[in-house]
């Protein structure tokens, strides 16, 4: 995550970033995201992995994408998204949460 982060310059302290999954690269996603000075919101497809997010890892924010009401008040809030998950999934609900 990285190596992405820096060629495509979400290294601007204070923008939102959007890491998609928690799993492993998810996690290092969170903590790099952090150290660059982003608002980071978590977005996973269930709660279970909130506290950790918020309590371990700092993220600012916890998003679950199966809550269509959170997703759209979250709609235009995001200024990257960093998608972490190892499978096919539709990317449609998320572009969504980009700024325009």
């Amino acid at each position: 995550v990285f190596s992405p982060m820096k060629h495509f310059g979400m290294t601007e302290p204070g923008k939102k970033c959007g890491i998609l999954g928690l799993g492993g690269v998810g996690h290092m996603g969170v903590k790099i995201a952090k150290a660059f000075g982003l608002h980071v919101t978590v977005i996973s497809s269930s709660d279970k992995k909130k506290e950790e997010a918020m309590e371990v890892l700092g993220a600012d924010a916890y998003l679950v994408s199966k809550d269509t009401e959170k997703m759209m008040e979250a709609a235009e809030s995001l200024d990257y998204i960093m998608d972490t998950i190892p499978v096919a999934h539709p990317l449609e609900p998320y572009l969504a949460l980009l700024k325009t």
